[in-house]
């Protein structure tokens, strides 16, 4: 019985690290206004500040996530170049791509 209930454990909580994940989310990451960090890995999840946002796709070439008070549209374009910009409780504009 123990083992069962550590399995059931163990399969909801990998189903909820993977909840934020949305196909087709590009790998990024990017500053925006306002000092906020951003990133994510191929088909997310989107980290603000290191934590994780709530993500949707518009459609398969843009994006929102919302979280920690803003809102990013995350757009890839035909180049599979990525343009983030973030509007909310930061000064609103465009993300800087971050070099690592």
């Amino acid at each position: 019985m123990k083992t069962n209930f550590m399995f059931a454990l163990l399969l909801l909580l990998t189903s909820a690290a993977q909840a934020n994940s949305v196909d087709g989310v590009p790998s990024f990451a990017v500053e925006c206004p306002g000092k906020i960090l951003v990133q994510a890995d191929q088909d997310g999840p989107v980290l603000i500040n290191s934590k994780e946002a709530e993500t949707k796709a518009i459609d398969d070439r843009h994006f929102e996530a919302k979280g920690s008070g803003i809102t990013l549209s995350i757009v890839l374009a035909d180049d599979d170049s990525v343009a983030v910009s973030s509007t909310g409780k930061a000064s609103n504009g465009v993300c800087q791509s971050v070099d690592d």
